[in-house]
C-alpha cells in the first residue's frame, strides 16, 4: 500500500471515529479522543523538533552550493516575485468571491454582540495580544536576529531564514577549500534531519489518525447560523483555490498531473490535520524529491524559503475574515475600503507564522485599515478550526505548485 493511501486512510479513519464519538454522546466513548490526542501532539512535536535545524541547514547548503551570489539572487528573486504574484492572485480571488456572497447574507445586529460577549478566553486573549503586534519598523528590525540560537529556541523561523541566507551567501565568498568543510557539516546535519524526519514520516498515518479523532470529536456535525456560513464560505474558497493550483502546476510548471497528486497528498494530509504549515514541510520535501523529482535547489532552498513566508491560504483567510466581520458588525465597505483591505492583506500575509490560527492572529492591521474592531479576531479564532484546515492545505499546495514553476528547466533529480 502506498504512503499516500495509508495517510489518507488514517485521515478518513480518524475523522470517522471522531464524528462517531461526538454523535454517540457516551461518556465511555468520550475518553477516546483524550487517549489518542497525546499521540498526535507527539507526532507534531517530533516534526517541529526536526524542522528548524532542517530548514537552517538546507538553506545554508542550498545557497552555498550554488557557488555564486548572482545565482542565489536569481533563484531567490524569481521565487519572491512568484510569491507576490500568487499571494496577490489569492487575495483578489478571495475578495472577488466573498464580497458578493456575503452581501446576500442577512445577519441580526444582536448576533455580533452575542458573539463578542460569548467569546472564548483563548479568543479574547488572542484579540488582546493582537493589539500589541509589532509595528512595521519593529517587524523589519526583528528580521535580523541578535542571537540566532535564541531565535531558534523561540521558533522565530523568519529571522532564522535571514541568518541562514546570510551565512550561505558569506560561504559563497570563500574559496572552495575553505567553504567545503563548513558546507559538509551543514550537509551532514541536513541529511541527519532527513533521516530523523523519515522515521517520523513512517508513523504519519498513525499521527494523522490521532490528530483527526479529537478534532472531529470536538467539531461533531453541529454548527450554527452566521458562523457556519463563514466556515463554509472560507473553506469553499480555499478549496476552490487549491483546485486551481493543480492546472497551474501542470500547464505552467510542467508537472505530470498524477505525480503532482501523489507528491502533494501526504503533505496536504499533514497540513489538514495539524493545521501547521511548518509541520507539513518534511512531507513536502519528500514529495518534491521522490514524486515530482525536481532539482535539488527546490527542496534545499525554495521550500524552506516558501515555508517561512509564502501562504496563499493565509491571504485568502484574512480578506474573507475581514469582509465577514464587516458584514457581522454592519459596516458597508466602499470600493476604496475594499481596495485598502486587499492592499493591506498582501504584505501582511508574509508575516503569518506557521502555526494554527496564524493568519487570524496577525489580522489586526487589516482590521485597523478599515476601522473594524480588533475584538473580531477573538470571534473568528473561536470557530477557525475547520477553515484553518483548508487554508493550511492551500498553503502547502501553493508551495508545490510554485515549486514546479521555479524548478522547470533546472533539471530533474536522477
Amino acid at each position: 500500500m502506498s504512503f499516500t493511501l495509508r495517510v489518507l486512510i488514517g485521515l478518513l479513519g480518524g475523522l470517522a471515529v471522531g464524528i462517531a464519538v461526538s454523535a454517540a454522546g457516551s461518556p465511555w466513548l468520550g475518553v477516546v479522543p483524550a487517549l489518542v490526542e497525546p499521540i498526535g501532539i507527539l507526532f507534531v512535536n517530533a516534526i517541529r523538533m526536526a524542522v528548524i535545524p532542517l530548514v537552517v541547514a538546507s538553506l545554508v547548503v542550498g545557497v552555498a552550493s550554488m557557488g555564486h551570489m548572482r545565482k542565489v539572487g536569481s533563484l531567490g528573486g524569481r521565487a519572491l516575485a512568484l510569491f507576490v504574484v500568487f499571494v496577490t492572485a489569492a487575495t483578489v480571488f478571495g475578495a472577488a468571491l466573498a464580497y458578493p456572497l456575503l452581501a446576500r447574507m442577512t445577519i441580526d445586529p444582536s448576533v455580533a454582540l452575542a458573539l463578542g460577549a460569548g467569546g472564548s478566553g483563548a479568543g479574547r486573549a488572542a484579540a488582546e495580544s493582537a493589539r500589541h503586534l509589532p509595528s512595521i519598523s519593529e517587524w523589519i528590525t526583528e528580521l535580523v536576529p541578535v542571537n540566532a540560537f535564541k531565535a531558534a529556541s523561540d521558533g522565530a523561523i523568519l529571522p532564522l531564514i535571514v541568518f541562514a541566507l546570510g551565512l550561505g551567501l558569506a560561504l559563497t565568498a570563500l574559496s572552495a577549500e575553505r567553504r567545503q568543510p563548513v558546507v559538509g557539516v551543514f550537509q551532514g546535519l541536513a541529511d541527519a534531519m532527513l533521516v530523523l524526519v523519515g522515521w517520523v514520516l513512517k508513523i504519519t498515518p498513525l499521527g494523522v489518525f490521532a490528530l483527526a479523532v479529537p478534532l472531529a470529536a470536538r467539531m461533531g456535525l453541529a454548527a450554527a447560523g452566521a458562523l457556519l456560513s463563514y466556515i463554509v464560505l472560507l473553506s469553499a474558497i480555499s478549496g476552490a483555490f487549491i483546485v486551481l493550483l493543480y492546472p497551474v502546476a501542470v500547464f505552467v510548471g510542467g508537472a505530470h498531473f498524477a505525480a503532482f497528486v501523489r507528491g502533494a497528498a501526504p503533505c496536504q494530509a499533514v497540513a489538514f490535520t495539524s493545521r501547521s504549515s511548518l509541520a507539513a514541510l518534511p512531507a513536502a520535501i519528500e514529495g518534491v524529491r521522490t514524486e515530482l523529482r525536481l532539482a535539488d535547489e527546490v527542496s534545499s532552498f525554495f521550500l524552506p524559503l516558501a515555508a517561512s513566508m509564502f501562504r496563499v491560504g493565509g491571504a485568502i483567510a484574512q480578506v474573507v475574515s475581514v469582509l465577514f466581520l464587516a458584514r457581522l458588525y454592519g459596516v458597508d465597505l466602499s470600493a476604496a475600503q475594499l481596495a485598502t483591505v486587499v492592499l493591506t492583506v498582501i504584505p501582511t500575509s508574509f508575516s503569518i507564522p506557521g502555526i494554527p490560527g496564524g493568519a487570524i492572529i496577525v489580522m489586526a492591521p487589516v482590521l485597523a485599515s478599515v476601522g473594524l474592531p480588533v475584538e473580531g479576531i477573538g470571534i473568528i479564532l473561536g470557530v477557525d478550526t475547520i477553515s484553518d484546515m483548508f487554508r493550511t492545505t492551500a498553503n502547502v499546495t501553493g508551495w508545490l505548485a510554485v515549486g514546479t514553476i521555479v524548478g522547470r528547466g533546472r533539471g530533474a533529480r536522477a
